[in-house]
């Protein structure tokens, strides 16, 4: 008889392959013991934002207002955070470039040619914290954590998968992640 780990690593398979080859997405690897894991993969923004022909001025100014976004404290709660991104993620980041007068909008999402977005997938990320949390697997759309994954045994009736304890787990997972964004899923053809 296959034990329920070996089941529940043939289910996350299937769903690594229907992301990578029937949604089109790359896959980043099993981040389990990678150090560094955030809700902002700064490298993989840089990458995209410099694709699209932003200076490193740019970027860098745009990393410093997700930054801001999404800092917790002082009074911002994580409803806070999240507004304040979703809002530099529905409008754009307004920054100036170096020796300009007029600021420009950055996107992070191209929400036009959506094919023209960076769509990844990581399995296993540690997220460290108070409590150290490992989603199944977090969809990344041009380096931001837009979305887990959390698989659960079938075996568990809807109730306790869903229950008090799970939604406690998944807020302290959000907070780490500083992610709870009620976005639309997008997906590549």
């Amino acid at each position: 008889m296959v034990g329920i780990g070996e089941l529940e690593r043939k289910t996350q398979n299937r769903v690594v392959q229907l992301f990578q080859k029937g949604l089109g997405y790359d896959y980043l690897g099993d981040w389990h013991d990678r150090a560094g894991n955030s809700h902002v993969e700064r490298g993989l923004l840089t990458t995209w934002l410099t694709a699209q022909g932003h200076s490193a001025t740019v970027i860098a100014r745009v990393l410093r207002e997700i930054d801001i976004a999404c800092a917790i404290g002082g009074g911002k709660n994580l409803y806070d955070a999240n507004k304040a991104l979703y809002f530099l993620l529905r409008y754009g980041v307004k920054v100036k470039d170096e020796g300009e007068d007029q600021n420009q909008t950055v996107w992070l999402i191209n929400w036009d040619a959506v094919d023209q977005n960076n769509f990844a997938i990581a399995e296993e990320v540690s997220i460290k914290g108070e409590n150290t949390k490992r989603p199944d697997v977090v969809i990344y759309i041009n380096g931001l954590a837009l979305g887990v994954v959390e698989l659960k045994r079938s075996s568990k009736s809807v109730s306790e998968g869903s229950g008090s304890g799970m939604r406690a787990e998944l807020h302290l997972l959000f907070q780490q992640l500083r992610r709870a964004h009620g976005l639309r899923f997008l997906f590549r053809r």
